[in-house]
């Protein structure tokens, strides 16, 4: 039974440890904007919006937003839902000029960025990123009492496993306490 704890308990111990990399390294990722160099401009078509993108992606607090453009013909500006909407210039919330902008998405909810000039943005060069809030990476499980289907018989290779179970319970508690500590 000690020789099943053990080569069970590295397996398990290897696949937490593998979740926890995965999770913690998800965490804070830099976008560059339409995925490319010099996408920061007047799309050629609706299919190739930046909304579009942005649609295809998941923000989360935390990440960051990058954007290479020619800082001598355009700028980004960060802009209240209002003025993205009219593509009005004149009170942005933040003026980006230099061509390598990057900035950080440090809340949840909607983001919205405009081109410096109004003609391009009413020709589409304009974005929207909507940032998820921390507290919803993954959904929770049900309540056993919320759970209410039928019983299941344990299977002839049932024995062996609970045997397993109950030899690396600790082990078994700590990769529980691991996982509540990502979420």
């Amino acid at each position: 039974m000690a020789s099943q704890c053990s080569s069970s308990s590295s397996s398990l111990f290897f696949l937490a440890f593998s979740f926890f990399f995965l999770i913690t390294s998800s965490q804070a990722k830099d976008f560059l904007v339409g995925g490319a160099a010099g996408a920061w401009k007047v799309p050629s078509s609706a299919s190739e919006s930046l909304n579009r993108w942005a649609e295809a992606s998941r923000f989360q607090v935390g990440d960051s937003l990058v954007w290479k453009f020619d800082g001598k013909k355009d700028s980004v500006l960060r802009v209240s839902r209002e003025d993205y909407l009219a593509c009005r210039t004149s009170a942005p919330i933040e003026e980006h000029k230099d061509g390598n902008t990057v900035v950080k998405l440090d809340k949840s909810g909607a983001f919205y960025f405009i081109s410096g000039s109004s003609e391009a943005c009413e020709k589409g060069e304009k974005l929207i990123v909507v940032v998820m809030s921390q507290k919803h990476h993954l959904a929770p499980a049900p309540s056993p009492v919320e759970f209410d289907g039928p019983a299941v018989a344990p299977t002839s290779g049932g024995h062996k496993l609970d045997i397993v179970l109950r030899g690396c319970g600790g082990l078994l508690l700590g990769l529980a306490f691991l996982f509540g500590l990502t979420l």
